[in-house]
């Protein structure tokens, strides 16, 4: 396959992972309000996911590539990253209620923001794939798509509904249409394609860093879940008993429990 092929096949998975986020949109179709106890448990689902996926996916095959001091900078490099992002985010006042009237300054600002912030988990999918057509897998439109390619396509989709949910729910308060808060919540999650490429075009043809690649990807999803899933699920928890710990505990083991068998393949 020739590399645009590829890499239009990488960003299709990025742009798939993308759209998953507005599915977290759709459940105000059928309710006006989603239960606190749901949203804890749905964080706690998307945290098992992306720890599963980043030890028992990308750490492995890091591992596999290379050593644990080619691994370990990446890794250190990947929660620098979120670090940077964190006071990106913090220090950025964005009031969602501006979207609809953005002119061209705020979009920019509004995406240099969310491109921070979602930006490893494009990352996450294009280092996943790698090997595309180099060695074995299932095949898809002509191409051997590598399993581990599939696992994150899948594992950071499955993440991506509840943060979809999350952003949702403050559109939904300040009154935005339906429609609006699915394009709102894939817009967010748009710079993950882009992160993708970008990543894929990198540790395919500058191999001798893919181990530095996997530990980048796999830091960044670890220091993500410690410090803005497990954070937003205990915020989210803060009324119900113990602070929604045994609903986060629950859905972190449901996501270990489900992902974990699928990195074994």
């Amino acid at each position: 396959m020739s590399l645009l092929a590829n890499l239009l096949l990488v960003f299709f998975a990025g742009l798939v992972t993308a759209i998953a986020t507005g599915v977290g949109a759709l459940p105000f179709f059928l309710v006006d309000d989603i239960p606190r106890r749901w949203n804890v448990l749905l964080w706690g689902l998307a945290s098992g996911i992306m720890v599963a996926a980043s030890v028992f996916g990308l750490l492995k095959e890091g591992l596999a590539a290379g050593t644990v001091q080619e691994l370990l900078p990446g890794v250190l490099v990947g929660v620098l990253l979120v670090v940077v992002s964190h006071r990106v985010i913090t220090h950025a006042n964005v009031d969602p209620r501006e979207y609809t009237e953005a002119d061209f300054k705020k979009l920019v600002l509004i995406l240099g923001i969310l491109t921070v912030h979602s930006f490893p988990e494009g990352v996450a999918v294009g280092v996943s794939f790698a090997d595309l057509n180099l060695g074995t897998g299932p095949m898809f439109l002509g191409f051997t798509v590598p399993v581990l390619a599939i696992f994150m396509t899948v594992a950071i989709s499955i993440h991506n509904v509840p943060e979809g949910t999350a952003i949702s729910i403050p559109l939904r308060a300040m009154g935005v249409s339906k429609w609006r808060m699915v394009w709102w919540s894939i817009f967010s999650s748009l710079p993950q394609p882009i992160g993708a490429v970008l990543a894929f075009a990198f540790v395919r043809y500058a191999r001798e860093f893919l181990p530095f690649g996997f530990g980048f990807a796999a830091g960044a999803m670890v220091y993500l879940v410690v410090t803005e899933f497990i954070p937003e699920a205990l915020d989210q928890g803060a009324d119900l008993d113990n602070r929604g710990w045994p609903e986060l505990l629950a859905g972190i083991l449901v996501g270990v429990a489900v992902m974990v068998p699928l990195a074994m393949i």
